[in-house]
C-alpha cells in the first residue's frame, strides 16, 4: 500500500510539473523560439502602410514594425490585412501582433489587448475642399464613404441622430479610390488619408471638415499574453523616450506626436 502511495505521489508530481510547463508556454516563447514575428499591417493605407516604387513595404506602421523586429533580433513577416481582418488575424493565430493604425476603443478592448500607445491619429469627415461643409447638419444629404469595420464606421453608425448616409467599402484603398474617382465626395477616415486624395488626383482635393475624434494607436494582440504585453510596452516606452517613434511618425505624417504622448 505504501509503495502504491509513493507511485501515485510521483505521478501527481509529474503531472503538476507538466501542467506548470504548459502554463509557462506562451506566445512570446513561440516568437522567440521561431526567431520570427508575424505582424498584421495594412499595406494599402498611405502613409501608414504602402508599397514604394520598388514594391517594398514602407510607411509609418511599416517602419514601426521593422524597428520592433530589429530591436528584438527577429525576422519580420508582414501579414497583409485590412481594417476588418486585423483583429481576426491575431485571434486565429495568423499573426502574432497588429501594427496597423489600430485605434484603442472599449469595444475592441473586450476581444483583444492593447499595448501603450505608440502613435495617435486624428479622425475626421473629410470632403471636397470646394464643398461648404462646417457641421454635422451640412452632411445630412451627403453620402459618406467609410472603410468597413474601422472605428470611423462604428462611431458614425452610432450617430443615429445625425441621419448620416454611410456607404461602406471593404478597405481603405477601395474607399480612397472612390473618393479619387468621384464616386464619393465625403469620407470618414484619418486626417492623413484625407490629405492623400488630393496628391493622387489634384483635381479632387479633400480637406477635413468635421472632426470625429483623435484616437490613440496601439499594438494589438490576443488576450492572455501578459509576457508579450510586458515586452511590447517596455519597447514602446523606450522608443517614445528616445524619440525614434516620434521621428518615424513625423517622417510620414508631417507632424510630431501629441505632446502628452512625448512627455512634453
Amino acid at each position: 500500500m505504501k509503495h502504491g502511495k509513493i507511485i501515485l505521489a510521483a505521478l501527481a508530481a509529474g503531472m503538476a510539473f507538466a501542467t506548470v510547463n504548459v502554463a509557462k508556454a506562451d506566445l512570446l516563447d513561440d516568437i522567440m523560439k521561431a526567431k520570427k514575428i508575424r505582424i498584421a499591417t495594412d499595406l494599402a493605407i498611405p502613409p501608414s502602410g504602402m508599397m514604394d516604387s520598388a514594391m517594398k513595404p514602407t510607411g509609418s506602421d511599416v517602419e514601426t514594425a521593422q524597428l520592433l523586429a530589429k530591436d528584438w533580433g527577429l525576422q519580420l513577416e508582414f501579414i497583409q490585412t485590412t481594417g476588418a481582418t486585423r483583429i481576426p488575424n491575431v485571434q486565429t493565430g495568423k499573426a502574432d501582433i497588429i501594427i496597423s493604425t489600430l485605434s484603442v476603443t472599449p469595444d475592441r478592448a473586450k476581444v483583444i489587448d492593447f499595448s501603450k500607445p505608440y502613435a495617435a491619429l486624428a479622425s475626421d469627415v473629410g470632403c471636397l475642399k470646394s464643398l461648404n461643409i462646417k457641421s454635422w447638419d451640412d452632411l445630412k444629404d451627403k453620402k459618406i464613404g467609410v472603410s468597413r469595420g474601422t472605428t470611423q464606421d462604428t462611431m458614425l453608425s452610432k450617430m443615429t441622430d445625425k441621419h448620416l448616409n454611410l456607404s461602406r467599402y471593404e478597405d481603405d484603398a477601395t474607399m480612397v479610390t472612390a473618393a479619387v474617382s468621384g464616386q464619393a465626395d465625403c469620407i470618414g477616415t484619418s486626417a492623413t488619408i484625407i490629405a492623400q486624395i488630393g496628391k493622387t488626383n489634384p483635381a479632387r482635393v479633400f480637406e477635413p471638415k468635421v472632426p470625429i475624434t483623435t484616437f490613440d494607436l496601439a499594438v494589438g494582440m490576443k488576450k492572455g499574453e501578459p509576457r508579450l504585453m510586458e515586452k511590447v510596452n517596455a519597447w514602446v516606452e523606450a522608443n517614445i523616450k528616445n524619440g525614434k517613434l516620434n521621428a518615424i511618425y513625423k517622417k510620414f505624417h508631417g507632424a510630431d506626436l501629441p505632446p502628452n504622448m512625448r512627455g512634453s
